[in-house]
This record gives structure tokens, C-alpha cells and sequence, in this order.
């Protein structure tokens, strides 16, 4: 089959093209969705038991206001 003038091609056809989709994903982040179900306004971050349970146990998978991480004094493992 080597022989038959068909070469395979190889790689990625998409590499360097844009992105199909157009439309930029516009979800909430998980920190905003514990907020939403906790029904807390900004104000009420530092103060919530809840909020910074969560915080402290997906500090290092999800995203967290560093303003937030500061005001409790939680530290973050930094990518290495």
C-alpha cells in the first residue's frame, strides 16, 4: 500500500485558524454562582461563613476575586 500515490496527511488541518464559535462563552464562573445561590451581595462576601468555606476548599480550581483572597488572607498554589 506504500506505493499507491496516496500520501496521508498529518496534523491538525485547523491549526492557526480562529475559533469557530463567534460568540465569546458568557457563563457565570462558579464563585458567581455560589454567590447567586448564597443570595449574597458584594458586601456581604467577607462576612459569609459559607462563602469562604467554599473559597478555601476550591481556592486553587476555581476563580475567586484576589481582593476576596486578600481580605481573608488565603493564599493560592501558583502555577509551576
Amino acid at each position: 500500500m506504500q506505493g499507491d500515490g496516496v500520501a496521508k496527511k498529518r496534523g491538525n488541518p485547523n491549526w492557526g485558524k480562529p475559533e469557530l464559535s463567534v460568540f465569546p462563552y458568557t457563563g457565570e464562573s462558579s464563585f458567581e454562582e455560589v454567590v447567586k445561590k448564597l443570595r449574597l451581595s458584594p458586601a456581604e462576601y467577607e462576612g459569609s461563613i459559607q462563602l469562604k468555606a467554599w473559597v478555601q476548599k476550591n481556592k486553587d480550581q476555581k476563580y475567586v476575586p484576589s481582593s476576596l483572597l486578600q481580605a481573608w488572607g488565603v493564599e493560592v498554589k501558583e502555577d509551576s
